[in-house]
């Protein structure tokens, strides 16, 4: 049964790691919007295998937060349009993944820190003449999600350093995200973070994927890669 266990994680990063560089290889032909759906499918995969741990002493949070990125993924990737509904599921995600870092820490919310934090990303927007209603969502977003990335980093355990680490990913994709939206890149600058988002944001997911992991199962698949 242990074996069964690990192989089912081997498994499930030999199939990410071939997804991976199938898209890279099709971004980098620039076949546009053809490696979406490869894309797309790498992430139903995470979600698909953090539901099957889920029920089998792993972390359910996470399940719940992969279900709200699949769904943002929706808007923002397969159908490219109702941005704001895709940002507000990654809030979302970044509430769940609040929560389970005060679970995992006993820390607190931070509450007022996060707000200040919001205010001064509106305050800097208007100043820049860029505050709308997506944008203020967006800093929503992204100020709760660079606390959450410092916070992952007190999360104990083999566990925490896979899911701080993934953040710290998946936060490199959306700074590849600003800077492609802000268009104040040149054209090999604006190229390569076009191809950044994905290059960070599918290891980020699968990382974040095996940190929900039950500890025991844990333990031996990094055992083993020892």
């Amino acid at each position: 049964m242990e074996k069964k266990t690990r192989g089912g994680a081997a498994a499930f990063l030999a199939v990410q790691t071939a997804l991976y560089l199938l898209f890279l290889a099709m971004d980098w032909m620039e076949l546009g919007k053809r490696s979406d759906p490869v894309k797309f499918v790498s992430i139903l995969l995470c979600l698909l295998f953090c539901l099957r741990w889920a029920g089998r002493g792993g972390d359910r949070l996470v399940a719940w937060a992969m279900g709200f990125t699949l769904a943002a993924d929706v808007f923002l990737l397969l159908l490219d349009r109702w941005y704001g509904a895709g940002v507000a599921l990654f809030c979302v995600v970044q509430g769940i993944y609040l929560a389970r870092i005060v679970r995992l820490t006993g820390r607190g919310l931070w509450l007022p820190a996060r707000a200040g934090l919001w205010a001064l990303s509106l305050m800097v927007l208007w100043r820049a003449g860029r505050l709308s209603g997506l944008n203020a969502l967006a800093a929503l977003y992204f100020s709760n999600f660079l606390w959450n990335a410092a916070a992952a980093l007190r999360v104990p355990g083999r566990r925490g350093r896979l899911f701080a680490l993934g953040m710290w990913l998946f936060l490199c994709c959306d700074v590849c995200v600003g800077l492609r939206n802000l268009h104040i890149l040149p054209p090999a600058g604006a190229a390569w973070v076009q191809m950044g988002m994905w290059f960070f944001y599918l290891p980020g997911q699968v990382l974040i994927s095996l940190s929900a992991l039950p500890d025991a199962v844990l333990r031996g698949v990094q055992g083993e890669r020892k």
